[in-house]
């Protein structure tokens, strides 16, 4: 159910929903919704999840207290990364992790620091 909607209201919603070809159901025992993007999370709880079907495609409506949760971002910087950049700049497989890191992992970018 819309928060905010009386029964009566609902009923009319639904009705119309259903001229136009779309349905609405509630998804039972949400507790929580988690959105992960790169650096933070947005944590939804406690969630009401709706789910409508407009010819075929799906769409979630969320609703409930939201948050924002900071992630650590973790840089993987693999070795075959580091030798590229290393060969590229001519300079130590070390020089190179250091600049690949304050490069964010961008090799481009930390070959032409080093370049400079």
């Amino acid at each position: 159910m819309i928060p905010g909607m009386n029964p009566k209201q609902m009923k009319q919603m639904e009705r119309q929903m259903k001229k136009m070809g779309m349905k609405m159901d509630d998804v039972e025992g949400v507790e929580e919704v988690i959105i992960r993007c790169r650096d933070k999370d947005i944590v939804i709880s406690p969630a009401e999840v709706n789910i409508m079907n407009v010819m075929g495609s799906e769409t979630y409506q969320i609703t409930g207290n939201a948050r924002e949760v900071e992630r650590e971002v973790v840089l993987e910087i693999n070795e075959e990364d580091i030798e590229l950049v290393s060969n590229q700049a001519g300079v130590s497989k070390e020089v190179a992790e250091d600049a690949l890191k304050e490069a964010n992992g961008d090799l481009a970018e930390a070959i032409m620091k080093l370049n400079q």
